[in-house]
């Protein structure tokens, strides 16, 4: 998959595509349609993303609190599992942002990046101000020589797929309801970074990743699937990942720390990809470092049973 960041710059190969937009936040089973969409509206030609970093919600909302499913690492590896051959991974600033719908659809759409159909869902917005429409797109689709899908919206049940509806199951730490509307695992994928290194300390060494800017899944011990996708252990394994503060050792930003069963090795600095698949409990503060290790140790062995039958 091939990635590109500037509507002004793209080569000849890269244009043509046709396309689905949005911010794919989560890449759940909504976009996953619209992506379907995308793939059979134009068989011939690349298949290809639309999407903004930042998220245009973080451009305009800096301090907000985070509320993103996925870093932009992860969105890009899961559209590559999908087939997207293009991602055109748009940088949202002051400049794209002040564009009128026109100007998107014939700067953007038209003359910059060339593509030739695009998908979006029903309740797409575009332009300065979320000023344009699905039919306004069509008319300047009309105009400017490409050609446009409207998706409907997929519910799941009687609950529409939503990124915001995913969120609320992994606050509620239901992480098998957002997988449900996701259509794949909720994952926290990055960096491992140095801790404290107090798991192995403990007989539990850990792999910790920073979770800043990515919406917080309850706190607690969740039962997982890792897949180290660099370095030389490669491979799909099995653990238990904490996602807290560590009430355990004072007040401390919250991160994931996940330990993987039957491994050895060091992954400091490769990176994982950490998917949520059970909620076992919340984070605790045990009365000592004794206690501590014999809940995680309670905690692997649920983990494995639960994994055995995922």
């Amino acid at each position: 998959m091939r990635i590109i960041r500037d509507h002004q710059f793209v080569s000849p190969e890269d244009r043509g595509a046709t396309v689905a937009i949005g911010n794919f936040d989560g890449v759940h089973i909504g976009h996953q349609a619209v992506i379907d969409i995308a793939r059979r509206a134009a068989p011939d030609a690349p298949l290809g993303i639309v999407t903004f970093e930042p998220h245009p919600r973080e451009y305009f909302a800096p301090d907000a609190p985070p509320f993103r499913l996925m870093n932009a690492e992860a969105k890009a590896n899961r559209l590559e599992k999908l087939g997207v051959q293009r991602l055109y991974e748009l940088n949202f600033n002051a400049s794209l942002s002040g564009l009128t719908a026109e100007e998107f659809a014939r700067d953007v759409i038209a003359q910059g990046l060339g593509l030739t159909h695009v998908v979006v869902g029903a309740d797409f917005c575009f332009g300065k101000g979320r000023a344009g429409n699905t039919q306004m797109l069509r008319e300047f689709g009309n105009d400017h020589g490409f050609g446009v899908t409207i998706a409907d919206i997929v519910e799941t049940g009687a609950q529409q797929v939503s990124s915001t509806n995913i969120r609320q199951a992994l606050t509620n730490g239901t992480p098998r309801d957002a997988a449900e509307m996701l259509g794949h695992w909720h994952r926290i994928e990055g960096k491992v970074i140095t801790g404290e290194q107090r798991g192995r300390e403990l007989g539990y060494p850990t792999a910790n990743q920073d979770t800043t800017g990515l919406h917080q899944p309850k706190f607690g011990v969740y039962a997982v699937f890792v897949d180290v996708l660099t370095g030389p252990h490669q491979g799909s394994y099995q653990g238990a990942a904490s996602i807290g503060v560590r009430p355990m050792f004072g007040e401390n930003q919250p991160n994931c720390e996940t330990y993987l069963f039957d491994f050895k090795g060091d992954l400091y600095g490769e990176h994982i990809s950490v998917a949520l698949v059970d909620y076992l409990r919340g984070e605790e503060k045990f009365e000592s470092l004794d206690a501590l290790i014999a809940q995680m140790d309670a905690d692997c062995a649920q983990a494995r049973t639960l994994l055995a039958k995922a």
